[in-house]
């Protein structure tokens, strides 16, 4: 019986069985991780670019609400220093609107050092789809000597991205904004 001995021709060598594939694999592996590093830093931009403008928000909304008091504070005296606690709260307008909570009145301190302090919170924008809310802070106090350095009235604002039935509940941004005179 003769047996045949004609060479297997689809025998390739050992050594490169498989290469192409393993640089396919490779090359894959690279691309994708340069697709998904891509795509996570994409994404932080886009929340910056989005924390920006929140920002932004806020900050319009302190510097509208500032603004505001200043006003009355300069036309109408409205926040000069009032020992007597009972006297009515002075209110004031803000975009139209009066207060969204009560003003509020408290004292720090005693005698010649007794500090008036208002609180308000305003809901701007009241009638558009996305309204923003402001607190207001005056501090006033009754300076001991009458001249032009002496600081009688500190003004800050705080205004923030979300309504006023918002604040304090899930995620917003706060900027503020201070003035004295």
């Amino acid at each position: 019986m003769a047996m045949n001995t004609a060479p297997n021709t689809l025998h390739t060598e050992n050594g490169k069985r498989g290469f192409t594939l393993l640089i396919a694999i490779i090359f894959m592996s690279v691309m994708l991780s340069f697709g998904l590093t891509l795509g996570s830093l994409g994404y932080k931009q886009e929340v910056l670019a989005s924390n920006a403008i929140e920002s932004q928000y806020a900050f319009y909304a302190a510097d509208s609400a500032l603004e505001c008091a200043l006003y009355y504070a300069q036309q109408a005296n409205l926040f000069a220093y009032n020992a007597d606690t009972n006297q009515p709260i002075p209110s004031f307008p803000c975009d139209n609107t009066s207060p969204y909570l009560n003003p509020t009145r408290s004292y720090a301190g005693s005698g010649s050092t007794a500090v008036e302090i208002l609180g308000y919170r305003f809901q701007l924008d009241a009638r558009t789809p996305n309204p923003r809310c402001a607190d207001v802070t005056v501090y006033s106090y009754q300076s001991p000597q009458a001249g032009n350095n002496n600081i009688t009235t500190y003004i800050f604002s705080q205004g923030y991205d979300v309504a006023c039935s918002s604040v304090g509940g899930s995620r917003f941004v706060s900027r503020g904004i201070s003035a004295h005179y």
